[in-house]
């Protein structure tokens, strides 16, 4: 990521300053820099746009620090265009912004440094920047979540299927000193989770339940990911572009388990649980047909409209444990369906509640950390969409229309109604690289519903 804190530095270690300066504050700049710096900034043509950089030299011929004209797009964009720009060197942000201000330009400066190259011989060396010490842990805490989701979803699937996956969610637990347990393979039906079963046992590679259980006292607050760590769509094959992206299909998991990893990491007075159905959506004899009916914890049948519609069918078990421990609230992170892309795109995830207060919170939380979502209804009457004449409900309805809507409906039949609960439909994927933001996996909603949790637990 990147960083350096202040105890870190070597003795004599050059720090060169980032100064951010906008149009206004430009002139009024001018008037108190040296003259051999007003006279190289009115050669150099330096005007403070947006992402525009200007090198000051010092007396010796060395770098003293660096301009930067101010972004329009929000503070954690202002710092995340530098890296990539700058030389090798240590950099420390000179401004009177304030903490927040600070602390999220310095988590895009974080963001920016990402680099995934697990299979990359090469390693570039990158600039670093020295934290100040008021906001030196919570950037690293946050920007680790983050690049954590980053890391898991951009792994291939044949490094990182549902046992793999158990593996760091085992190492997360260890970190915290918190107790990790996986239902696996057939265990799966002795201990009545049908549905992830069924979903998975096409797979050569076992399904799994994988739970994290952190904190002995406090609230319950039950976390709930997505672990489809490939979808071929199954027996409804997907078309080959289709499955192109689909190791990103447990990035769920990997925002609930970076969600986990944040509640833990700063110690919120809450029990935690962590619950992450693992399996392959695969294709072979065994697999799971159109027109089956199948099993669910719940005891609600389904028929299956369609088996790739699979994330929700393994959810439903999940949900189902959850509400069983009476918790506090559920947070379900899922990339579930295609239509929240097509009804708010690839940036902006839609947001589901069954509590209007709960909702607008997170909302509102994404506005002040720049982590946006936007909440979606959950429209009783199109339950409808999803009757079956043969079983309790269909897993995929008989519709094109409100997709992401039903799917979210169809999970709130497996949560009892006296149970607060939140479903956000991420994409977990940037589609094209921007500051801060290279393509590939992404958290998405992660800092909003930490900030949310802080505030509702303070």
């Amino acid at each position: 990521m990147s960083y350096i804190s202040v105890q870190d530095l070597a003795e004599g270690q050059a720090v060169i300053s980032l100064i951010p300066l906008d149009r206004e504050g430009l002139d009024a700049w001018r008037q108190t820099a040296p003259t051999r710096h007003a006279n190289w900034l009115e050669q150099s043509g330096f005007k403070a746009a947006p992402g525009e950089v200007c090198a000051l030299p010092a007396e010796n011929g060395t770098l003293e620090n660096w301009l930067f004209g101010t972004q329009d797009l929000g503070e954690i964009a202002q710092l995340a265009g530098l890296p990539a720009r700058l030389p090798e060197g240590t950099y420390r942000l000179d401004s009177n912004w304030t903490r927040e201000q600070r602390l999220q330009a310095s988590l895009g400066w974080g963001l920016a440094c990402y680099r995934f190259d697990r299979y990359k011989a090469g390693k570039k060396e990158l600039p670093e920047l020295l934290l100040d010490e008021d906001i030196d842990a919570e950037t690293r805490k946050l920007c680790t979540a983050q690049c954590l989701v980053r890391d898991l979803v951009n792994i291939p699937t044949e490094h990182m299927g549902p046992q793999q996956l158990a593996v760091e969610v085992e190492r997360i637990a260890d970190s915290f000193d918190a107790d990790f347990s996986s239902i696996n393979g057939d265990d799966l039906l002795t201990r009545n989770f049908p549905a992830v079963h069924v979903v998975g046992r096409a797979s050569h590679r076992e399904p799994r339940l994988l739970q994290l259980e952190w904190g002995h006292e406090g609230p319950l607050l039950v976390l709930v990911g997505k672990g489809v760590c490939f979808d071929t769509g199954g027996l409804d094959l997907k078309p080959a572009a289709g499955m192109a992206l689909m190791k990103k299909d447990m990035g769920g998991a990997a925002h609930a388990l970076a969600l986990a990893s944040l509640v833990m990491a700063n110690n919120l007075p809450v029990r935690l649980m962590l619950l992450i159905p693992a399996v392959e959506n695969a294709v072979s004899g065994n697999a799971y047909r159109p027109g089956d009916v199948i099993a669910t914890r719940k005891g609600l049948s389904v028929e299956i409209g369609n088996t790739d519609a699979e994330g929700r069918v393994i959810l439903s078990d999940a949900l189902t444990f959850a509400t069983e421990h009476d918790p506090d609230l559920v947070i379900v992170f899922a990339t579930l369906t295609g239509a929240a892309r097509v009804a708010l795109g690839p940036e902006l995830p839609p947001l589901f509640s069954n509590r209007e207060e709960i909702s607008s919170g997170i909302q509102a939380a994404g506005l002040e950390v720049e982590d946006p979502l936007w909440t979606m209804p959950l429209h009783q009457p199109y339950n409808k969409l999803f009757e079956s004449p043969i079983a309790d409900l269909n897993n995929a309805g008989n519709t094109p229309f409100a997709g992401c809507i039903t799917a979210a409906l169809f999970l709130e039949h497996f949560v009892t109604p006296d149970t607060p609960w939140v479903h956000i439909d991420t994409f977990a994927w940037n589609p094209a690289s921007k500051p801060g933001r290279p393509k590939g996996g992404e958290a998405q909603g992660l800092r909003a519903v930490f900030r949310y949790l802080e505030s509702r637990y303070a």
